[in-house]
């Protein structure tokens, strides 16, 4: 009897610590970070002058660590970027980099800090992570040396990589990503396959990849569909180019539209259009950040479900072609013209109408518009569709569905940028004849802001309002990527030319930041 009861009394005891363990949701904190850059020049610094500057940024990341700490978060995202900048040839950066090794080691750096060389970065990051309780993600620089007689090996004896890295409570590292989608990065080099990195805590499991990666399918797609995350830790320099991908409008809509919390950190910077910021749930924002006025950073926090698929709220799943393909087409085709936004040419009609139905079809993608707005102002808005290889490089296949603000009254100027709005719609329902599972459904609002809580997506696929009417819309859009007609191309990395290869990556980066287009 006694034997019994002490068995019993130990079960209970470990179901009760499993309870304690197993966190239902958790406090996120993401980090938008003003970064301090290094002086422009091509030729290298020193070791100590990196440092220092280095040093000087995670200054400001201290606090906002801190603070987060005290705030009760169990982890915080810093941004890309954010310790040392991005105008770089690939010498320039190679003192900011530091050899991170692979987390089986089972290192915690800022116990052990010369065990894989010259650390002091990674020892700093470990130690703030460490001694206030969080988890850490950081986005460094990595240095792998290759055999020179390689053909692939760069002259400078060493593969560079765009890295995060993740700390956890103890200052250990758990996590370690190389990025594998560059976007015009000359000082990186592109891992030989796309890494699928995760890691589990007890408030849930994570993912990680970072910026340009969200666009593709892998690592993105991959990690929520076949490893099953709970939450993606997202760091970004991400340039904001209307009407769909503002950070904080494409971001959420991926949240949502993959059924995962997404944790954002944007880099901040208003010359090169780079903010916004956000913490994202399956069903709605739980916080985000817009700020085009000020230099200055921004801390977010929120509590989120450690497991949204268990949620209540958590959406149901979506047949995003079940009711566009069973309704006849609306009218609208014989007044379409053809417009662009950015390089993608849309086939658009016009909403002639205070309320009506429309229909706009390009290739396979028919997209159908129901709306009633509560009063015609001296706006016009387009219903547009676009289905093809999207910009400059043409390597992503897009299907998108959208209710655009033309920047004028002049038809000319649809599918042009545009930040302000006055029409608020008492109804819109927007669908389309998808041909992809992988559809992110965006609502953007007038001066760049969020609808969290106004519009839902039904089961057949339509994204509508809900709750009355809307504050003044910038865009209604369902954007859909279809990965598997995407077209493969070598990207970044480093080639036998390595000094062609610099002088074309420099030019282009420096034609897309004059233009600030995303392609």
């Amino acid at each position: 009897m006694i034997i019994s009861s002490f068995q019993t009394s130990v079960a209970v005891f470990a179901l009760i610590i499993l309870h304690v363990r197993v966190l239902d949701t958790f406090k996120a904190a993401v980090y938008e970070h003003a970064v301090i850059l290094p002086n422009d020049t091509e030729t290298p610094v020193s070791q100590d002058y990196a440092l220092l500057l280095m040093n000087r940024n995670i200054d400001i990341l201290e606090r906002a660590i801190k603070q987060a700490a005290e705030q009760g978060a169990q982890i915080i995202v810093t941004p890309e970027d954010a310790i040392y900048g991005w105008k770089f040839t690939r010498e320039a950066i190679f003192p900011y980099l530091e050899d991170i090794p692979d987390p089986l080691v089972n290192w915690i750096p800022c116990q052990d800090p010369h065990r894989f060389g010259h650390t002091p970065v990674q020892a700093r990051l470990s130690c703030l992570a460490k001694n206030n309780s969080i988890y850490v993600l950081a986005n460094i620089g990595d240095k792998k040396p290759c055999n020179s007689r390689d053909s692939a090996c760069p002259p400078n004896g060493h593969y560079q990589y765009n890295t995060n890295v993740v700390y956890d409570a103890n200052g250990k590292l758990v996590a370690r990503y190389h990025k594998y989608n560059l976007y015009f990065e000359p000082q990186f080099d592109v891992p030989e396959k796309p890494e699928l990195v995760t890691f589990d805590t007890s408030f849930g499991k994570f993912g990680i990849f970072t910026c340009f990666d969200i666009l593709f399918h892998d690592p993105a797609v991959t990690l929520v569909k076949d490893f099953h995350v709970d939450t993606i830790l997202f760091p970004t320099a991400w340039m904001n180019v209307l009407p769909f991908l503002t950070a904080i409008e494409f971001h959420s809509a991926w949240a949502m539209g993959m059924g995962v919390n997404l944790l954002v950190a944007n880099t901040h910077n208003v010359s090169l259009k780079m903010t916004g910021s956000g913490i994202y749930a399956p069903h709605s924002p739980k916080a985000y950040h817009y700020d085009m006025e000020t230099e200055l950073g921004k801390i977010l926090f929120a509590e989120v479900d450690s497991y949204p698929r268990n949620s209540p709220t958590y959406p149901p799943a979506v047949n995003w072609s079940a009711y566009a393909t069973t309704i006849k087409s609306f009218p609208g085709q014989k007044s379409s013209f053809r417009g662009f936004i950015s390089r993608d040419e849309f086939n658009f009609t016009e909403l002639f109408e205070n309320a009506g139905n429309l229909t706009v079809c390009q290739k396979e993608l028919c997209c159908h518009l129901s709306y009633r707005m509560l009063g015609k102002e001296n706006e016009v808005y387009v219903l547009g569709a676009f289905a093809g290889l999207h910009g400059r490089r043409r390597r992503e296949y897009w299907q998108v569905c959208t209710m655009v603000k033309c920047k004028s009254t002049n038809l000319a100027t649809c599918g042009q940028p545009v930040d302000t709005a006055l029409t608020r719609f008492e109804m819109f329902s927007l669908s389309g004849t998808f041909r992809t599972e992988y559809v992110f459904p965006e609502v953007l609002l007038t001066k760049i802001n969020l609808a969290p809580g106004k519009f839902e997506v039904l089961k057949d696929g339509r994204l509508v309002n809900k709750n009355g009417s809307s504050e003044p819309i910038l865009t209604v859009s369902l954007f859909g990527r279809w990965y598997t007609k995407d077209v493969r191309s070598i990207s970044g990395g480093t080639s036998n030319s390595a000094t062609t290869y610099l002088i074309i990556s420099t030019l282009l980066m420096i034609i897309a930041l004059q233009n600030i287009v995303m392609v």
